[in-house]
């Protein structure tokens, strides 16, 4: 889903628009630096357990919902997925044919490829957390807590380059 309103948003304009103004490109890279942020600290405070213990205070399990609506913000608040849709699209996009037919088919053809990709790595998750148990749930939250903690920091240095 987040491809295809990123893709809805560049074809729209809205790539243009972060590729040329500094402010709006800022914006949507520093909320994409505080949710990433926010993810990292997340998993590295988790009590890494795979399951729900009995009891009545206990945290909730995640739900499909809420794990969808968490993929899809850091999805849609990465100025660089705008960008590379920016440039990525006009290569196949004909001025003179309708265009919504033809960014239909590139979202579609897109989502599809990205959603098999996805499901690869769903499957080899699933697999993973078989095979690990606790010790190795908490080193997993806190390998991954600190690969978004990093990538958030990467996201706060990355500049634009120089428009010539």
């Amino acid at each position: 889903l987040s491809d295809f309103v990123l893709m809805s948003a560049v074809a729209l304009g809205l790539g243009a628009l972060l590729a040329a103004s500094e402010f709006w490109f800022s914006v949507v890279k520093w909320v994409g630096v505080a949710y990433l942020a926010y993810l990292g600290v997340r998993l590295l405070r988790s009590n890494a357990s795979l399951s729900i213990p009995d009891g009545a205070s206990t945290p909730k399990r995640p739900t499909g919902r809420g794990i969808f609506l968490r993929s899809f913000f850091v999805a849609v608040t990465n100025p660089k997925g705008y960008l590379f849709f920016t440039a990525f699209l006009p290569q196949f996009i004909v001025p003179s044919e309708p265009q919504l037919p033809q960014y239909a088919a590139l979202a579609l053809t897109f989502a599809a490829i990205d959603f098999a990709v996805m499901l690869a790595y769903a499957s080899a998750g699933a697999q993973a957390i078989r095979v690990l148990r606790a010790n190795g749930v908490r080193w997993l939250d806190r390998v991954c807590g600190g690969a978004l903690l990093t990538l958030a920091a990467s996201l706060a240095f990355y500049r634009r380059a120089a428009a010539n």
